[in-house]
């Protein structure tokens, strides 16, 4: 699909992120409530993307809070792409000059030991697939200005996907993900809390979604590919010197400091 509208979406979310300035809600660009076009637009600038050399190393899930769900009037996840020039290092420094609005949730990621090429996968399906799991933080981030989003708007934007940092990996083994205990804090202090079952109830669940989802998409999650699993609890405002770290029981510890064009 690349109608005028979707072209005219894309190219105003890419100018947003190439500018590091918001852009008006693009919602109004496209049909209303249609999640379809809204992919559409994705598509599209994650192809232009692609097609400058950029190299997809993952995926991320996003709207895994039943109540995030219910804000934006949907009942399922999204999903966005992950790009290798996205990740920083754990312990390193993002740079919110290159971001626009950045906020950052922890989150429970996995590495990919196989392919998923088919559908109707469970969780213990992704889980027999898992080669590695690992503590991360999501550095989220709306090219749509003051994140005046609803579910088109983030499924246009790439799932509002900004960076992304990982911990250290482990072998998942026996790991009851639902139970683990996440604590999320900004400079010293804890600002967010959250389990496992947060993200909609499993983070195995959310990456069988997600699996699923891509399969019918024709673009099957592969051996090798990062996948973010979604929030263990609420997302929080980053500025300029913050240093966040996140803890998640029986997984591990992961951390970012945050600068403005220096040290990044």
């Amino acid at each position: 699909m690349s109608s005028p509208e979707i072209v005219k979406a894309a190219e105003a979310l890419a100018e947003a992120s190439r500018a590091a300035v918001g852009c008006p809600p693009v919602r109004y660009l496209l049909p209303i409530g249609d999640i379809n076009a809204a992919y559409a637009v994705q598509q599209y600038n994650v192809a232009e993307a692609v097609g400058a050399g950029r190299r997809i190393v993952g995926r991320k899930i996003g709207l895994t809070n039943p109540a995030v769900q219910q804000q934006l009037g949907v009942d399922q996840p999204d999903f966005g792409a992950l790009f290798a020039d996205t990740e920083v290092p754990d312990g390193g420094f993002s740079d919110t000059s290159r971001l626009i609005r950045p906020r950052v949730e922890a989150e429970v990621a996995l590495i990919l030991a196989e392919d998923l090429p088919l559908e109707g996968y469970g969780p213990d399906d992704v889980r027999r697939a898992v080669r590695h799991v690992l503590p991360s933080l999501e550095i989220v981030d709306s090219r749509v200005a003051n994140w005046d989003i609803g579910i088109v708007d983030t499924v246009a934007d790439n799932a509002s996907a900004g960076q992304f940092v990982l911990g250290a990996p482990i072998e998942p083994g026996s790991l009851d993900l639902p139970a683990v205990q996440m604590s999320m804090s900004r400079n010293g202090e804890v600002v967010s809390t959250g389990t496992g079952a947060n993200c909609l109830g499993d983070p195995l669940i959310a990456a069988a979604w997600l699996a699923n989802t891509l399969s019918s998409f024709g673009d099957p999650l592969r051996a090798g590919d990062i996948v973010l699993t979604g929030a263990l609890g609420p997302v929080v405002d980053v500025a300029a010197g913050d240093f966040f770290e996140a803890t998640i029981s029986g997984v591990g510890h992961v951390s970012v400091h945050f600068t403005r064009g220096e040290r990044a």
